[in-house]
């Protein structure tokens, strides 16, 4: 009886961080897609998405005050991703281009 307690007890425990980590993962998807929304990049595709998206939470935090560029690095990315967003939307690039051109290789 006394196992069965210890095991319920466990498994609600698990319950309660699991439910915490997808309220918090769709809380951030939702902030995410409101700035898709915002800077009017709604309709990219999901895999244009995916590669800006650290990009995109970049721009969250910035006007949240919880970030500053003052990097040149960051300066050429938000350049490069403005300039590929905008060439797949006016049709000059297709997304796979787009997609290619944005990846960022990690060591």
């Amino acid at each position: 009886m006394m196992q069965a307690v210890i095991k319920k007890s466990k498994v609600t425990r698990q319950e309660a961080v699991l439910n915490t980590i997808f309220h918090k993962a769709e809380a951030e998807h939702r902030e995410i897609e409101e700035m898709f929304a915002l800077l009017g990049w709604s309709d990219l595709p999901g895999e244009l998405k995916l590669v800006i998206e650290e990009d995109v939470k970049g721009y969250i935090d910035e006007l949240k005050g919880q970030f500053c560029t003052n990097s040149e690095w960051v300066q050429r990315r938000r350049e490069s991703v403005d300039f590929w967003v905008n060439s797949y939307l006016d049709g000059i690039a297709d997304s796979d281009t787009a997609v290619k051109s944005l990846k960022v290789n990690k060591l």
